[in-house]
């Protein structure tokens, strides 16, 4: 039965491929049987080629016959924002001005993936240069509603079966946004942990790569194949690396500690998810503590703007000098405003990262993580855009790890997802507090 395996969890699949009691090129039939049902309506792919996926399926099969393959996610296949290179496979970015490019190596992550026995099924789509304006993709609970950007397909192919795992970036929200519509688990590690050579550079101080799963321990696995230093990536840095899926598995050791935060944006939010998040605080009893966030907090979201737009002329300059009608008017606007910002902005922009992180860094002393919206409500219709990243602009600015669990629901039924943050580094605990947030009924978190 085809639906049954497209929903085992990333891991399961990989301990039945390794065990030879599933074979890869079955699972991925079924998957693609899933695809095949879904794709009409959600449009989650902009390159995927059956026989291609199939035909690896095969070879890792083969491979494992002989021996001569292994690794954590052993026959995993996963969804790569078309953002990442992937070798033989076309990159597009998103913008006509890409289209026709095939990649003749695979980006960083994607060796790290191989390495852990995963492997690219296709590629998911972006919006335009990984900004603002939408690609095709809807929201597999409704297709009325967006998905989220802009990693839109990666969460939709993930929300609805089509992939156990995908890959998708955040320079500002487009991982946790579209995690959070569309009712999957999404993942930032702490900025510099994934190496980003091979992908789409659009602000180098602030592109940050994400996962996407539908389980905490999925996320970990892949995350934890990820991380490492990579020379493609002046930000990663030789440093131990925890081992995140068994972390993320443990009962904490003592009682979770979590501080919440309504923001200081919490009058933008919806009426319903305000309902939701003050029920899902009240139900955790003694677990969380209200805190109010520094003044800086506020001020974090122009200064992130400043780096993003200023990043994003220089990154973007080629296209916007030959090919600027072809690009939308939205992204005309943030590079023409980015080419305005005078190097003493962009330069306090920047050093004022380390006084915001700064000024949080106290609350990670007494708490675990720091529980708040991942966005300002449900999905919004397809017509009204990808949703606002506001909710996620200052976590992403100080680089700091940060998780959106899908555990509440709208008015409507559409998903919402509870954002935790931890302290730039401390990964490892950060899951573990989604894992016993995900797993244990919230009543019975204080215990």
């Amino acid at each position: 039965m085809p639906e049954p395996l497209a929903f085992l969890s990333a891991l399961d699949a990989a301990r039945e491929i390794g065990e030879r009691r599933l074979g890869c090129a079955d699972y991925t039939r079924a998957l693609l049987q899933r695809i095949d049902a879904r794709e009409a309506e959600v449009r989650a792919w902009e390159h995927l080629d059956p026989d291609q996926a199939l035909a690896a399926a095969r070879a890792i099969d083969e491979a494992i016959t002989r021996a001569d393959a292994r690794g954590s996610l052993l026959g995993v296949p996963v969804a790569i924002k078309d953002i990442v290179d992937v070798r033989g496979m076309p990159t597009g970015d998103g913008t006509v001005l890409h289209a026709g490019r095939v990649a003749t190596d695979d980006a960083a992550l994607v060796r790290a993936m191989r390495r852990a026995g995963a492997w690219p099924i296709g590629k998911s789509v972006t919006t335009e240069l990984a900004t603002y304006t939408a690609g095709k993709t809807r929201n597999p609970h409704d297709a009325a509603h967006s998905p989220g950007g802009s990693s839109s397909g990666s969460a939709a192919a993930v929300a609805c079966g089509m992939v156990p795992l995908a890959i998708g970036t955040q320079t500002n929200g487009s991982v946790i946004r579209p995690a959070s519509f569309c009712g999957v688990v999404g993942f930032k590690p702490s900025y510099g942990r994934i190496a980003r050579g091979g992908v789409l550079r659009q602000s180098p101080t602030l592109d940050q790569i994400g996962v996407f799963a539908r389980s905490v321990d999925d996320a970990a696995a892949l995350a934890e194949a990820l991380f490492g230093p990579d020379p493609s990536d002046p930000a990663t840095a030789l440093a131990p690396m925890p081992p995140l899926a068994a972390i993320a598995a443990q009962t904490p050791p003592a009682r979770l500690r979590l501080a919440w935060t309504r923001t200081p944006w919490w009058d933008r939010v919806a009426a319903d998810a305000q309902a939701a998040f003050d029920e899902w605080i009240a139900s955790l009893a003694g677990a969380v503590e209200a805190i109010e966030l520094p003044d800086d907090a506020r001020h974090a979201i122009g200064w992130h703007r400043t780096v993003m737009e200023a990043d994003i002329a220089a990154s973007y300059e080629r296209d916007y000098d030959t090919g600027r009608l072809q690009l939308s008017a939205s992204l005309q606007r943030q590079i023409e405003r980015g080419r305005a910002i005078t190097a003493v902005d962009y330069r306090k922009a920047i050093e004022n990262r380390a006084r915001v992180a700064a000024s949080i860094d106290p609350f990670f002393e007494r708490f675990d993580a720091i529980a708040c919206p991942a966005t300002l409500g449900t999905a919004p219709l397809a017509s009204q855009g990808t949703g606002d990243p506001l909710m996620c602009t200052l976590w992403t600015y100080i680089g700091a790890p940060a998780i959106s669990i899908p555990l509440l629901a709208g008015a409507h039924g559409l998903p919402l997802g509870v954002q935790l943050v931890a302290r730039h580094g401390d990964d490892a605990r950060l899951l573990r507090s989604a894992h016993a947030l995900m797993s244990r009924r919230a009543g019975t978190i204080a215990e």
